[in-house]
């Protein structure tokens, strides 16, 4: 499932190919998602200028004058841009045929007469596409916690929001309510650099550990990020390049292999029903 460095390289990835450029066709073939596509939104979108292309969480938010598209990868989800640069114009544009589960096409048209589309591929339809009057008041934006890269994220936010609870950290890190994009690659890899066990009750840890937390969060995504994410299936960022980030991963998907800091084998357990990697060694249990 595409997490936060995933979203990210997408978002940078489609940027400079679309923002202040007019929507001039939206092609639809599925409306089928996990939340059906609007019917108006050729309405909403043809002839309207894109001003951003920002993220929030795992939400790409495609920023117009009058409203805000927003979408999802889902657990399958990838965005790729296609480019006609020997086009003068957006009727001499022909798009590569489209695959089974290429769902939306955005054309987009600059001043320059270049053009560019946006293409939605989603195998299991997990994803959305939708347009938001009011993102602030978006239910799906709404109860959502800090970003993990931005200041209003600390070791002292967990350790305020961890009060009076006692849930398995790694739970309570992937709660979005507590700090958003912590998904369960980057949330495996975290725990491990800061030492904690993720079945560690968050009352048994302290600020000092909360703090070191927090760096090792910030530290995974970061990298991740300047990687162009984790590649373990179909993952591939706007540019239709794999991110490289696997290449570094300590614990995900290595159970049963040495820990590559003391040679442990590690362990893996089922927590929420998502895989579970750590080293009985290297992260503390108290």
């Amino acid at each position: 499932m595409p997490e936060l460095p995933e979203v990210e390289t997408t978002r940078k990835g489609i940027l400079p190919h679309i923002q202040s450029k007019k929507v001039k066709r939206l092609d639809v073939r599925e409306r089928k998602l996990r939340w059906p596509i609007p019917d108006d939104l050729e309405f909403q979108l043809i002839g309207r200028e894109l001003l951003a292309v920002n993220r929030r969480a795992k939400y790409l938010l495609l920023e117009f004058e009058h409203g805000t598209l927003l979408i999802h990868l889902g657990m399958s989800g990838s965005l790729r841009v296609l480019m006609n640069e020997d086009s003068d114009s957006i009727n001499e544009f022909e798009l590569p045929l489209p695959s089974k589960h290429d769902h939306v096409d955005i054309v987009f048209e600059g001043k320059d007469g270049q053009v560019s589309c946006v293409r939605y591929n989603d195998p299991r339809k997990f994803g959305a596409v939708l347009w938001l009057d009011d993102a602030d008041q978006s239910p799906h934006l709404i109860h959502l916690g800090p970003e993990p890269l931005s200041d209003d994220f600390s070791g002292l936010h967990l350790h305020k929001k961890a009060s009076g609870r006692s849930v398995p950290v790694k739970n309570f890190i992937m709660d979005n309510k507590v700090v958003v994009g912590v998904g369960n690659i980057y949330a495996n890899e975290a725990l491990f650099r800061a030492g904690i066990r993720p079945d560690l009750s968050v009352s048994k840890i302290g600020r000092t550990r909360f703090n070191r937390l927090a760096e090792c969060i910030k530290e995974v995504l970061s990298e991740a990020i300047k990687q162009g994410g984790t590649t373990l299936k179909d993952f591939v960022g706007g540019d239709g390049k794999p991110g490289y980030f696997q290449q570094q991963l300590q614990v995900y998907g290595r159970s049963g292999q040495p820990c590559h800091l003391c040679g442990t084998t590690l362990k893996e357990i089922r927590m929420q029903g998502r895989s579970t990697v750590y080293c009985s060694k290297c992260q503390k249990g108290r």
